[in-house]
């Protein structure tokens, strides 16, 4: 068997959670006005930015329409013009008692009038502008787009808003996942850190896909929700994640690793292979100065990479079988080759595992 003194090392407790990917901005486009499709400028799944053209919905009628409203324009303007000019000349002859007060009157409520019907005139030609604007669908954000829904020649926006197409945009993308209130508690009461506080701190998270090992993608929390669901006792969490390259999809599963801040201590590391389980517990197989195996029941702490730290049961000269554990049976003796591990990086970026150097015991 192969047998190895725990390592002490300065290690960071990590919250562990499963939860679901999401797009950063995911935009459902639709048929804000009625006409046919006359035009379709993508393809099916294509990278696309913003401001980018996509469909074109048949414009002659909005066309039209917006060149009755401007001509309406003209005519109220025309008509505003009219009524100023008669109150500027009623006004001169008021002046010279040439005419009525009452004519004056009359030609401001004709100019006041007109004054409304201009503006009533520009909102509409904004509005018939407007529309025709609708009939090109453009991407609000750089993004990804999926299948078109619609083919051109077909009637959309008829009655309701028509679905055209979804964009997506991953790159960051999110993953949510929740927090029991139990767990949740805790970590304050540990870190002295609230979950408004840790939104703005961006602490560490890793994440791992369904197929991945560890958790290789780095990014930070940027959500807390602000306050707990009643029906099931969890905060709402929410990471960010760099993603330029699109592997990661919306809709997968996700495990999350989450640091802990102010967690740091130095604490005893074993090959998480080394621990071994059974209806009493946990427990490690040691070797005493006459190479005799002892099972000893240990306490088991938070996890360091591939390892485990132990909080009671294990001292820092003890060796513990690490290889080997089928063949070493409690109370026989073995000969034990030695060896060293190496430290846990407590950031995740290594692991414990045996080291070349081999020492026969005597």
């Amino acid at each position: 068997v192969t047998v190895s003194q725990p390592v002490r090392q300065q290690v960071s407790e990590y919250l562990e959670f499963t939860g679901n990917t999401q797009a950063f901005n995911s935009v459902q486009l639709v048929a804000r006005v009625q006409g046919y499709l006359e035009k379709v400028f993508f393809h099916d799944g294509d990278k696309v930015k913003m401001g980018q053209p996509l469909l074109l919905i048949q414009q002659d009628t909005y066309q039209a329409r917006l060149k009755q409203a401007e001509a309406q324009v003209l005519q109220q303007q025309a008509g505003l013009n009219h009524a100023q000019t008669e109150l500027d000349r009623f006004g001169g002859l008021v002046q010279q008692h040439a005419a009525a007060q009452t004519d004056v009157d009359n030609w401001r409520f004709e100019r006041d009038n007109a004054r409304a019907a201009v503006v009533a005139a520009e909102a509409n030609r904004d509005l018939a502008k407007l529309d025709l604007d609708y009939t090109k669908v453009v991407a609000p954000f750089d993004g990804r787009i999926d299948r078109r829904l619609k083919d051109p020649g077909n009637l959309v926006g008829a009655g309701e808003f028509t679905p055209l197409a979804q964009i997506n945009q991953i790159d960051p993308i999110y993953v949510y996942f929740t927090i029991n209130e139990t767990e949740l508690l805790r970590v304050i009461k540990q870190t002295n850190v609230g979950p408004a506080e840790a939104e703005q701190m961006k602490i560490p998270t890793s994440l791992a896909l369904s197929d991945e090992k560890g958790y290789p993608h780095q990014g930070y929390l940027d959500f807390t929700a602000i306050s707990i669901t009643p029906t099931t006792g969890t905060l709402l969490l929410r990471a960010s994640y760099p993603n330029a390259d699109g592997t990661i999809l919306p809709g997968l599963f996700a495990r999350v690793r989450l640091l802990v801040v102010n967690s740091e201590k130095m604490a005893l590391v074993v090959p998480e292979a080394a621990i071994g389980y059974d209806q009493l517990g946990s427990y490690l197989l040691v070797v005493d100065d006459n190479n005799v195996v002892e099972r000893r029941p240990v306490k088991l702490g938070i996890q360091a990479d591939d390892g485990r730290v132990i909080e009671e049961g294990l001292g820092d000269q003890d060796w513990v079988i690490v290889t080997g554990l089928l063949r070493a049976i409690p109370g026989n003796t073995v000969k034990p080759i030695r060896k060293a591990l190496t430290k846990t990086d407590s950031n995740g970026d290594a692991s414990s595992a045996p080291t070349e150097l081999e020492k026969q015991s005597p």
